[in-house]
């Protein structure tokens, strides 16, 4: 995952973070100001919002778009990413950002990251590019893990297994062969693009285990299914 993310941020970081963006012409304004934007997205449908106090701890900050909104709500912000290319960016487009503390992520777990040392989790358009889903319900679990009790995570995964299907032959050698001139963006059919859906039974399961309350579930057998879940 690290060397799939660091050659796309090398592409067009900004494209591969927000695909509503013009691949390979960017605009930036758009991007950050979306950032803003799509927190709310995520938090307002889930009723939950981050207090000035709230230690978060973003789970696939990329550049930092989300991050830097979240910087801007909470105490501290520790942000978390399996490509060092996408943490060396978020460095230079957030160096004001005084509250905020990157982390390389494994790519499987937390580590790093204190057990109950966090009031609020967030990840969005993260999980669904995962293609095993026994290491985003991981996630899911070490979020229990890392959270103080009364915690919550805010998170958004694919409850759509159509969005991961593989195309067909000729399309994928189209697509490729475009790419390889520029035309298209590369890297659309690899399995580290394309990702997995999460059952949610899998996803209850797993949260309880974790001595987690599922509160929310929003989108159910959508690719944008958000979920919010409590420590207790």
């Amino acid at each position: 995952m690290a060397s799939f993310w660091d050659a796309r941020a090398e592409e067009d970081a900004f494209y591969f973070i927000d695909n509503r963006l013009e691949y390979g012409h960017p605009d930036l304004e758009r991007f950050w100001a979306d950032g803003e934007r799509d927190l709310d997205r995520l938090l307002q449908p889930l009723d939950e919002s981050i207090d000035p106090h709230d230690e978060v701890l973003e789970i696939g900050c990329g550049v930092g778009r989300l991050t830097r909104a979240i910087s801007s709500r909470a105490a501290s912000v520790r942000a978390l990413d399996v490509s060092p290319r996408m943490l060396e960016l978020a460095k230079q487009h957030n160096s004001t950002l005084a509250n905020v503390v990157w982390i390389r992520g494994d790519g499987t777990t937390l580590d790093g990251v204190g057990s109950a040392s966090a009031d609020a989790c967030i990840s969005h358009v993260v999980f669904q590019h995962i293609p095993d889903p026994g290491v985003t319900l991981n996630y899911v679990r070490e979020m229990g893990r890392v959270l103080r009790v009364g915690g919550w995570a805010a998170f958004q995964i694919s409850n759509d297994p159509r969005i991961h299907a593989a195309a067909s032959i000729r399309r994928r050698i189209r697509d490729r062969l475009l790419a390889s001139v520029g035309r298209l963006p590369s890297g659309q059919h690899d399995s580290r693009w394309r990702g997995s859906m999460i059952e949610l039974s899998d996803l209850r399961r797993t949260a309880a285990e974790a001595a987690m309350d599922v509160e929310h579930v929003i989108g159910e057998g959508q690719q944008f299914c958000l979920v919010l879940t409590r420590r207790h």
